[in-house]
């Protein structure tokens, strides 16, 4: 079992920064490949980001290639999610999520659904 609490949004202006972090309860977060996704209102949840244990692949979304870089300190049991260049259109809520990786996890990694554990979401908001 994982909970999850995300921090770190707020109002930016577009081109800035923000970072956001995912504290993760339980010994075993090593263990446990994290994402972040984003919903914007009256739109359906999004992949943003993930990444396996330690040392493993990185995925993003083309949408944030380039701009966004998610890493992963386990010895704080966090994640993070660095944004830069914000644009307007990154404007949403942003949810970090937790699985322990299927043998499928290669093809699954984007899918909101394959992922149990959720965190309550921190919202970005991106003005022009």
């Amino acid at each position: 079992q994982v909970q999850l609490l995300e921090s770190g949004g707020g109002l930016v202006q577009a081109g800035g920064s923000l970072r956001l972090s995912c504290a993760a309860s339980g010994r075993t977060f090593s263990l446990y490949a994290m994402a972040w996704f984003r919903q914007a209102p009256g739109q359906e949840r999004e992949f943003v980001g993930a990444k396996n244990w330690s040392g493993g692949n990185l995925y993003y979304a083309d949408s944030v290639k380039g701009r966004f870089t998610i890493s992963r300190d386990n010895a704080r049991n966090t994640v993070y999610l660095q944004m830069t260049r914000l644009k307007p259109e990154d404007t949403a809520r942003y949810y970090c999520a937790a699985q322990l990786p299927s043998p499928a996890y290669s093809s699954t990694y984007y899918m909101p659904g394959s992922y149990p554990y959720w965190g309550q979401g921190t919202q970005v908001t991106v003005s022009s």
